[in-house]
Order: C-alpha cells, then structure tokens, then sequence
C-alpha cells in the first residue's frame, strides 16, 4: 500500500491550475460538427500538454481526431489497465477568455471580486470548509475555467507523482484530454480503437466529495419554420407568421417542466434559441430526463406539439433531433466495481465521498454508451461553473488527487 495518508498536493496542483486558466480555451458552439476542435486556443493547450506528458516520459497519440492520448506503461505485470479523463474547453455562456486567475488566501467572508460580482457566503455555504485554505477565483470579468482545467490539472499531478515515484505498483495508466466538450461534441471521433482501459473515470465534477454515475438523456430539438409573406396592408388570411408560430409552441411547453423548476431526477424543456423572421424562424430545444422511456415520450411529444401548431396557424415545419448523449447509468451499474474502487480509495485516505447525480453530461456519458466502458465522473473541487462567480479550493483539488492516486493503487491490488 502505498498511500499511507493524504498527500500535500496543493503547491503543485495549483500551480498547473493557474497554468492551463492562462489559455484561452473558449469553446464555440456555432462551429460544433464544423471545425475541430471549434476554437484554435484548444490546440494551443492540448500542445502544451503533449510536452508535459512526454516530458515525464508517457507514450503520446494526437490525431486529426484531437485527442490527446497519453499512456503510462504498467510496472505490475497482470494489473488491469484504468483511465482518466478530462476537457480542455471551458463555456460560452459568460466570457471564458482572458482569464485573469486570483488566489484568495482564504480567511471566512463573502469574497468581492474586482471585477464587480460578489461571491456570497450565503449562496456558498461550502466556502466555510476552505477558512485557511486557498481558494482561487477569477478577477469577475470571466468564468475561472474550473469546468475543467481542474480535472486537467488533476490528471496531469497524478501522473507526476506517479513517474517520480517508479516503485509504487500500477497497471497501464492512460490520460485522454478531449476538445469541446461544452458544445457536446468532444467525443464525436475519440479514438476508442486506441483504448486500453475497460474502465475509466472523468474528472469533471464539482464540489468535494462527490461522486457521479447518473447524468441525463440529452437530446436538441431543431425546429425550422416556414411561413407565408405578404404586403401587412393585405394580410388577412395569407400571412403566417413564422415568429408567432414559434412563441405558441414556446408557450405550450410546460412551465414546470423547465430548467428553473426543476431539479433531482426531474426532467425538462427548455427554450435555448428562437432566431429569423415573420417569414422562416427557427427554434433549438433541450430536452433532458434521466429515464429513457421519459425522454423517448418527451421527445415524440414536443414532435407532435410542433406539427400541431404548425397545422393549426397553416405553417410548413422541419423538425430534427439530435441525441447528444445518454443516462451513463447502465454502464456504470453493470460494472459495480468502479465504483466500489472509488469507495475503497476514498475509504483508506479518510475522503468523505457521496453518490450524486448529474443535471446535464460528460464525455464519460459518451463512452458508456458508445463503448460500454463505465465512467463515472469524480469531484474537482469547483463551484458555480459557468458563471462569473466560479470558484475551487485548492484543498479539494489535492484531496482529487490523492483519491486518483488511490483508484490507481486500487487497480494494482487486483493483479
């Protein structure tokens, strides 16, 4: 056993953290499906570590699938291969560039950022476990990047220690860092032919301690709708109006069936894009559930709303769906002994973990469904992603990478 007792991560793993926030690594969901990955400040990363990887002496893949794919040989003849997981894009929703990275030595209190958002006491009550600690944030004008140069960094210390230490036992240890995952589309080429571990885990989570192996059913809806132009003067039974045709389906959607009504297993709609003219207007809807059967009755039912209404104000419609990604639970449970490493890793270094489900996906969701390979998601210590109010405690971070240390150890037991 070679963990006996936490490790003092937190010099290092910060360090690499305040690293990778430096690149801008924004990624664009207008070009998802177009440009890989959908913005070059990717690349730059994903280059930089490439470097790092092989510099501590891993085998490196990177294709014209963009996938940075890292291997570090097995030293325990017989011990099962494990893999870990992280992206290099952060969010669109708020500015994810020109990240200007602050480290708070914390000390209690509401944290005032200077770029004017205040990080509240009250909405994070877990800031009072970080007193004394180290919490870094972003200067208020951009998200931090925490979702997930955290899991990055993570990762990337993992493997350091693993390589400075040549005498602790582990099996082939693979590292995949993936492009785009915020627009859905990180996993749409992962070299699975590549792959050698038959269980995988994500680092992509949020607060301490937890551990995710639900997420939803995801799917985007696309609706294009045709109307019926004309002089205004002379509308009366000709024209059809595109827009109102868009806002009557919008307003048939259940109201407590949105994101802001919502939460636990519960499921949604939600409106994210209404664009055009009275003449062709177009809709995007999400549509999330964690069962499969609900997420099958949503869809056909927003389907058949849509050509509804479209009959009713004499609209043509096109409706597509897009299925971004699927429950991860099947997998998952199939494979209990993911897991249950997690647990015994945890269990052995005094980490406090819990079973918590996802409100959206990860890359692992992918994997699940398209290789069968379970890939629960493990915590990064992060808070308020996507907003301008991200925060990570240092602390957590380096509990993260004790715990990966501890799933690899756990791996090596079994040869």
């Amino acid at each position: 056993m070679y963990l006996n007792g936490m490790i003092d991560f937190t010099k290092g793993v910060s360090a690499r953290f305040l690293d990778y926030t430096t690149y801008d690594t924004m990624s664009d969901p207008s070009k998802a499906g177009i440009e890989r990955p959908t913005t070059p400040g990717q690349v730059v990363l994903q280059k930089a570590l490439i470097r790092q990887l092989e510099e501590l002496g891993l085998e490196v893949t990177y294709g014209d699938e963009s996938v940075v794919h890292g291997i570090l040989r097995s030293n325990t003849p017989g011990a099962p291969a494990v893999g870990f997981m992280a992206h290099v894009d952060t969010a669109d929703d708020v500015m994810g560039n020109g990240v200007k990275a602050i480290c708070h030595d914390y000390k209690g209190g509401d944290i005032a950022l200077p770029g004017g958002p205040v990080i509240l006491t009250a909405d994070n009550p877990d800031l009072e476990d970080y007193i004394g600690g180290t919490v870094i944030t972003s200067d208020g004008t951009t998200l931090l990047g925490a979702d997930d140069k955290a899991g990055v960094a993570i990762i990337m210390e993992a493997m350091a220690y693993l390589v400075a230490h040549p005498g602790l036992p582990h099996g082939d240890v693979e590292v995949f860092f993936t492009p785009d995952e915020e627009t859905g589309a990180g996993m749409d080429r992962f070299p699975y032919h590549e792959q050698l571990s038959k269980v995988c885990y994500t680092l992509d989570g949020g607060e301490e301690g937890g551990i995710e192996s639900e997420c939803f059913n995801a799917a985007t809806v696309t609706i294009k709708i045709h109307g019926v132009s004309t002089h205004l003067g002379s509308a009366r039974g000709r024209l059809v109006n595109a827009l109102k045709v868009a806002s009557v389906i919008t307003d048939a959607l259940p109201h407590s069936e949105s994101p802001e009504a919502t939460d636990g297993h519960y499921g949604y709609y939600h409106v994210g894009a209404v664009n055009g003219t009275n003449v062709e207007a177009s809709m995007e809807i999400y549509i999330r559930d964690f069962d499969s059967a609900g997420f099958d009755f949503r869809i056909k039912a927003l389907q058949d709303l849509a050509h509804a209404v479209a009959q009713v104000y004499h609209a043509s419609i096109d409706v597509d769906v897009h299925v971004s990604y699927r429950n991860m639970d099947a997998a998952n449970a199939a494979h209990p002994e993911c897991l249950e490493t997690v647990r015994r890793a945890a269990a052995r270094l005094g980490i406090s973990v819990r079973d918590e489900i996802i409100r959206g996906g990860t890359d692992g969701a992918r994997m699940a469904e398209k290789a069968g390979v379970p890939c629960p998601n493990l915590f990064t210590g992060g808070h308020n992603f996507h907003s301008l109010v991200e925060w990570v405690a240092v602390d957590a971070m380096s509990r993260s990478v004790n715990l990966v240390l501890g799933i690899v150890e756990e791996f090596a037991a079994r040869r």
